[in-house]
């Protein structure tokens, strides 16, 4: 994955990076016995063409040397000007200590950079460490606050010209902040200070690698004197931990009406399009990534689990770029590496709205089945695409491993369908797979904005025939050359009433299709018995 250094070095005609420094091991304590490469999971958005002004989202990996990496808490302040903000700080504390406890473990440097509190920790040694750290010369950006630049990166997202609230009524200005919340251990290792000391003490350690958590998104974590237009600047590597920040805002000034939840996305969108990549907290922790109770979006859980069609890399690129914006919560479960049976973070089904399943021939861990389960059974919508039909099913009726569970039946008793297997793929000199819209379906929401005709893909065609008597077939589809069709998209009541779009589409090629994209789009709404986008 690329580091977006090439804007930030035109603007601000940087010139020569470090003066040379004496020669200096990195003494890091942590890292005598660093254990493996932090694996990072970042997104960030390209644009399309030059000048086009249209990103798109990419996702991409990285290993970082935990012994060459920093781990930046910004402005984690035990009370913010903003009683919305405070609670939020407070919320997001517990999940944001645990993320430093295990980057601590793993050999990465903890610098606590809670700014204008400095005489608080006067005799800390931890401050003591930060002070100690060698001066060496940096690019000419190292003034307290690194401002928005004019003409090379746009404005942000929303109003942004004075300390914002959104509470009501709005609270009044002020520094009430004395310390950075206790809720964060500040360990015998790590470093404080609220300057460019941060970079010293990274140059003497060696470190090159930063990620970056804390508040506030478009203001300190920006803007601050160790934060990400000095960091980007200087050349090293930086991540935000998109969801271990927050943003301020007011919902009255412009855009008027912009939730608050969805503000801080947009700040975290400018961040991917004109800084830096950005990770999750569930590359430390696994599990679920963090998110605020009080967001009112619709909660979509996508969970993923399948290594023939790549839907680890499309589906979230697919919720990012075609969900985010259209007020739609986003939680990602992938399969633990480690145990591909293994879903950590199903807690998160206890708050989803909808659950879309690309997950094939996996057997979870019984409780985790029991999760799904449950969730079904309540008469919450499901989402499926491709191998969904056969989820949670070993071949041959294979009985699953001790501990862990099989539901064979999820395919007819939520999905409404009947896959048996499937026809050769298209490829070089193989027929090629075509769908249609049923006759009669045309005006079916989940088909809106949709194209008539034939419409080549990617997949091969499921054999699914026949769709349970409560399924109604909206695409059909058929081999080049072979007339017999086969549903290829359909909705679903289940028994509870609980509604099912499921789509035997999903090939890495169809991600592509704007039908494909489109359909599924569609589809989601649908379930939420929400209409389709424009």
């Amino acid at each position: 994955m690329k580091h977006r250094t090439l804007p930030i070095a035109a603007l601000f005609s940087l010139v020569q990076f470090f003066v040379p420094l004496p020669s200096v091991a990195p003494v890091h304590p942590a890292t005598a016995n660093a254990a493996e490469p932090l694996r990072l999971h970042l997104r960030s958005r390209d644009e399309t063409a030059a000048g086009s002004g249209q990103f798109q989202v990419v996702a991409g990996e990285a290993e970082w040397d935990p012994a060459r990496t920093a781990i930046v808490v910004c402005d984690m302040w035990d009370q913010h000007w903003c009683r919305g903000a405070t609670e939020r700080v407070v919320e997001m504390a517990p999940r944001m200590n645990e993320v430093l406890n295990e980057a601590r473990r793993r050999g990465a440097l903890i610098i606590h950079c809670p700014s204008g509190t400095m005489d608080f920790y006067e005799d800390a040694p931890q401050r003591k460490l930060a002070r100690q750290a060698p001066p060496v010369k940096l690019k000419p950006l190292t003034g307290g606050w690194c401002p928005l630049a004019d003409g090379k990166e746009p404005a942000l997202p929303f109003d942004n010209a004075r300390d914002r609230c959104d509470c009501t009524p709005q609270c009044p200005h002020g520094h009430p902040w004395r310390r950075q919340i206790d809720t964060l251990e500040i360990a015998a290792d790590d470093a404080i200070t609220d300057s460019a000391e941060a970079l010293y003490l990274m140059r003497q350690r060696g470190i090159d690698h930063v990620i970056l958590l804390g508040v506030h998104a478009n203001m300190c974590v920006l803007g601050r004197p160790f934060a990400i237009r000095q960091l980007c600047a200087q050349g090293l590597s930086v991540v935000l931990m998109r969801d271990m920040t927050d943003s301020v805002h007011d919902s009255g000034s412009p855009p008027e009406g912009l939730d608050h939840f969805r503000a801080t996305e947009q700040v975290i969108e400018h961040i991917e399009k004109y800084w830096c990549p950005t990770v999750t907290s569930q590359d430390f922790l696994g599990g679920a990534a963090f998110s605020f109770r009080e967001d009112p979006r619709p909660h979509v859980v996508l969970l993923i689990g399948e290594d023939e069609y790549q839907t680890d890399r499309t589906l979230p690129a697919f919720a990012d770029a075609e969900l985010a914006d259209r007020g739609l919560r986003l939680t990602v479960i992938h399969a633990n590496p480690r145990d591909l049976n293994d879903f950590p973070g199903l807690e998160s089904l206890d708050s989803a709205d909808v659950l879309l399943v690309s997950v094939r021939r996996r057997t979870p861990p019984a409780d985790q089945l029991a999760r799904i389960r449950a969730f079904v059974k309540s008469g919450k919508p499901v989402v499926g695409i491709r191998t969904a039909s056969h989820a949670f099913s070993l071949r041959n009726d294979q009985p699953p491993p001790p501990g862990h569970a099989a539901w064979p039946e999820f395919d007819a008793q939520v999905l409404g369908g009947h896959y048996v297997g499937h026809h050769d793929a298209p490829g070089a000199g193989a027929p090629r797979t075509l769908v249609w819209i049923a006759p009669k379906e045309q005006d079916h929401p989940v088909l809106r904005h949709v194209p008539s005709g034939e419409i080549a893909v990617g997949s091969s065609l499921y054999k699914t025939s026949p769709l349970s008597s409560s399924a109604t077939a909206l695409m059909l589809g058929r081999v080049e050359g072979i007339e017999q069709a086969e549903p290829v998209a359909w909705t679903n009541t289940r028994a509870n009433g609980g509604r099912v779009f499921y789509t035997s589409l999903g090939h890495i090629d169809d991600f592509a299709l704007p039908a494909f994209r489109r359909l599924l789009l569609n589809g989601i709404f649908w379930a939420l018995e929400k209409p389709a986008p424009e």
